[in-house]
């Protein structure tokens, strides 16, 4: 259940990217799990603390916490948006990724141009049900490669080997 507050929050535009007249559709978008939020919080943390600092410190100097605890704050702020914005879609054609707050970034690769996906599963990702992709292609330079912190990576794994599968890029399935 989302709150209400997540409404305002501005989305990623993934649909937009979307070749509909080609009958693309999306099969799964990716959002990252909860410990990409990790180093937001922790600044927000600091941030919090320097704001409260500014009201047991001397009036003369008040105002330096004051200030800094809200620098500190916008940028836990920027940093908590900037993971929120980062999508990783797959659809029933490709595989695609959507990132940055002010300026946007998408990174696409065709299905085809799969040749292999690995897991990495660190242990505290195993811990906490997190793991990050990497993708192979035939591409010397990719744009899309490294897809880090996303959550029930096995599922999300199958899910892609599966799109792989019935787009016929596999070769044919035995029975």
């Amino acid at each position: 259940m989302r709150s209400w507050w997540f409404d305002l929050l501005p989305q990623p535009e993934i649909r937009k990217h979307l070749l509909r007249e080609e009958g693309e559709v999306i099969v799964d978008e990716v959002a990252h799990h909860w410990v990409a939020y990790t180093k937001a919080t922790l600044y927000a943390i600091l941030g919090s603390a320097l704001l409260l600092s500014a009201l047991v410190v001397d009036l003369r100097i008040g105002w330096l916490p004051f200030v800094l605890g809200g620098l500190v704050l916008a940028w836990a702020s920027h940093l908590a948006l900037e993971v929120h914005m980062d999508r990783f879609v797959v659809t029933n054609m490709r595989v695609f990724r959507v990132h940055g707050v002010f300026s946007q970034s998408l990174a696409t690769m065709p299905l085809s141009r799969i040749l292999d996906i690995t897991v990495n599963k660190p242990f505290i990702g195993r811990l906490l049900g997190y793991g990050h992709f990497i993708f192979e292609s035939a591409a010397q330079a990719q744009g899309l490669r490294d897809i880090t912190t996303v959550a029930r990576p096995d599922e999300r794994d199958l899910t892609i080997q599966r799109v792989v599968q019935r787009a016929g890029l596999r070769g044919p399935r035995v029975n």
